[in-house]
């Protein structure tokens, strides 16, 4: 994504396969701030066990995501 695009909180991206964090490649990540970078949020967990998932709290530079 271009660091000119109008990103906001709540919006849903897509993090690309080169993420800092191979754990994150391809994941959803819902954006909680925007930033300078880029965006920090959160990819949803799924859980095991029959217990929900937490939330996995991550910041992206722009070159990461969609």
């Amino acid at each position: 994504m271009k660091p000119d695009q109008n990103l906001k909180a709540g919006d849903v991206v897509q993090l690309g396969p080169d993420c800092s964090n191979p754990m994150f490649a391809f994941c959803m990540m819902t954006v909680t701030e925007p930033k300078s970078f880029g965006a920090q949020g959160y990819v949803q967990g799924l859980g095991s066990d029959g217990e929900p998932g937490g939330q996995a709290y991550f910041r992206a530079r722009w070159e990461e995501f969609e």
